[in-house]
């Protein structure tokens, strides 16, 4: 291959490389998007191939010149990509890859979201109507003989001095529902909808039964503060569970193992996301929610997790990614 050829075939290549390099100098390697910087790796392989090529045709001193300070200046942003710290990677993990993803699979948490909004709506009126109701909607062992006592003092009647163990206790159920919800996606969906579903009908139906004991205003103040959190995290494991599932029914162009695995990365983000999500909930109903407060407090306190949650996903990697598009 001649020289001009060479380069004809090649320059595109080194130019994006060069301006990525450019990219990564002006803003640092930290604000560049993942695939920007697994471009740059692959850019970089692909000059050090061209540079042994033109090296060994003993091409022109200057195209060697340039490919010798285009692959240097690569190597250091590759190797330095690559002894990024397990801190960086975590920050980078919560201020970017988490909400960008929550972002692009929003369709399927707001079809759990309906779900859940729809079935607690109908187990609430049903039960509100007909209590008896209460026995085909709910699982047995959350339908107590008599309510006498509020949700406040009959769920956090314990020692003040037992927290951290209650919070350990509901963190661990929260997990195992967020699980059974991502694990459904072996039967199709079937079994994750089924969840979210259920998780609605309780939710309705739990409130219905405080409601008609007389008890339903304490039972929705004590819920708020940690229930925000939680009840978002269980619909992100559904959505979770469904984009596996649509890589098995619906992998449109790409082969039925390919979106399978592509959809099983994104679930792994969300899942880990889900995960820190229900330990702040249970911290929060295993420490706050059992203090002797007003309702006001209370209430508060769930508005702000659910104002600082819409701020999260709507805007958390958002300007980064646009100025990184748009340059």
């Amino acid at each position: 291959m001649t020289q001009a050829t060479f380069v004809e075939r090649r320059s595109g290549a080194w130019e994006s490389l060069d301006a990525l390099l450019g990219r990564a100098a002006k803003r640092g390697l930290r604000r560049l998007e993942p695939e920007e910087i697994k471009e740059i790796g692959r850019l970089y392989r692909a000059a050090t191939s061209d540079l042994a090529y033109a090296t060994g045709r003993a091409y022109d001193a200057r195209l060697l010149g340039y490919l010798n300070r285009l692959v240097a200046r690569a190597h250091a942003y590759v190797y330095g990509a690559s002894a990024t710290t397990g801190r960086e990677r975590i920050v980078r993990f919560y201020t970017h890859t988490f909400p960008q993803e929550f972002r692009r699979s929003f369709a399927l948490f707001a079809l759990c979201t309906a779900i859940t909004i729809v079935t607690a709506i109908v187990a609430y009126v049903l039960i509100r109507t007909h209590p008896g109701d209460a026995y085909s909607l709910l699982p047995q062992q959350l339908i107590p003989d008599q309510i006498k006592k509020s949700l406040h003092d009959s769920n956090f009647a314990f020692d003040p001095q037992a927290s951290p163990l209650m919070s350990t206790e509901i963190i661990t159920n929260n997990i195992r529902v967020a699980i059974l919800a991502f694990a459904g996606c072996v039967t199709l969906g079937y079994f994750t909808l089924l969840v979210i579903a259920q998780n609605g009908l309780m939710l309705g139906g739990v409130g219905a039964l405080f409601t008609n004991a007389g008890f339903g205003g304490d039972f929705w103040v004590t819920v708020a503060p940690h229930g925000v959190i939680e009840l978002t995290a269980i619909q992100i494991s559904g959505a979770a569970g469904l984009l596996i599932s649509l890589g098995i029914i619906a992998p449109g162009r790409l082969r039925r193992r390919d979106a399978i695995r592509i959809g099983a990365q994104r679930a792994g983000v969300l899942i880990a996301g889900v995960a820190s999500m229900l330990v702040v909930a249970g911290t929060i109903e295993g420490f706050f929610s059992p203090l002797r407060l007003p309702p006001g407090p209370r209430v508060a306190v769930g508005a702000v997790t659910a104002v600082l949650l819409l701020l999260y996903f709507g805007f958390a990697g958002r300007s980064r990614a646009t100025a990184a598009r748009d340059s």
